[in-house]
């Protein structure tokens, strides 16, 4: 394996009894990048994105980050490799405020002033250090998901893995959420499950295209968009996750 590869999927397939969820997948993902996963519902964009961070373990193949196996291990066993996760739907802890929250997320980090640091540069990388001090409960979902998103890349993992970030999002929340993760992307390789196209041509370099259970394309953003079997099996129709 190069050493400019970060992740790597071999071979990964999962079966649900007769039901093939994704059939042999191969995926590889290089230090520094950013790749966008898109499909319909029932594509296999979810089932491979839920592999990648442990929820789904895989009916046979491998998958390697920084050349270690991640197959069979725990979601906090992932996340201790490296990996930064974050799901569609906000895990934090309502009753405590943005900063509270954060400096939770890095409980793995002991010294207290290197902890503290890092809360707050996280808080000022997603521009949310106006938050610090408000009560995460009552946040409007905008705001609640860069409170996690600061806990996701407070620890500086090289990889970061995100589930529809935009979701629910104002169309002026979703223009700066692309601007956040365009400079994390200077720091972070990053894989982003996402179906809102608008968002996906704001951020995204490479983009892979799941369709029923398999890759049916990957290319540059320019080259998804004006592909014409993309077009037909995706674009073209209603493409909710």
């Amino acid at each position: 394996m190069s050493d400019s590869v970060l992740l790597q999927a071999t071979g990964i397939s999962v079966h649900f009894g007769g039901v093939k969820a994704l059939d042999n997948i191969n995926f590889t993902l290089n230090r520094g990048e950013l790749r966008c996963l898109i499909g319909s519902n029932g594509a296999g964009k979810t089932t491979f994105f839920r592999c990648l961070t442990g929820v789904q373990r895989p009916t046979s193949g491998t998958i390697t980050f920084n050349g270690h196996p991640l197959v069979g291990l725990e979601r906090f066993q992932i996340a201790r490799q490296g990996i930064g996760i974050k799901t569609q739907i906000p895990h934090l802890f309502e009753g405590l405020s943005a900063r509270e929250n954060i400096w939770l997320g890095l409980r793995n980090i002991t010294a207290p002033g290197l902890r503290k640091d890092k809360a707050e540069e996280a808080m000022t990388r997603v521009g949310i250090t106006a938050l610090a001090d408000r009560v995460v409960g009552k946040l409007a979902h905008g705001q609640r998901q860069l409170v996690e998103l600061a806990m996701v890349i407070a620890s500086d993992p090289p990889l970061i893995l995100l589930d529809e970030p935009a979701a629910g999002m104002t169309s002026e929340e979703v223009s700066r959420l692309a601007e956040i993760i365009q400079q994390i992307n200077q720091r972070h390789a990053l894989v982003v499950v996402e179906h809102d196209m608008g968002f996906i041509r704001q951020i995204a370099k490479q983009v892979t295209v799941f369709h029923q259970g398999k890759i049916l394309a990957e290319d540059h953003v320019e080259g998804i968009l004006s592909n014409p079997l993309v077009r037909e099996v995706y674009l073209g129709k209603s493409h909710a996750a």
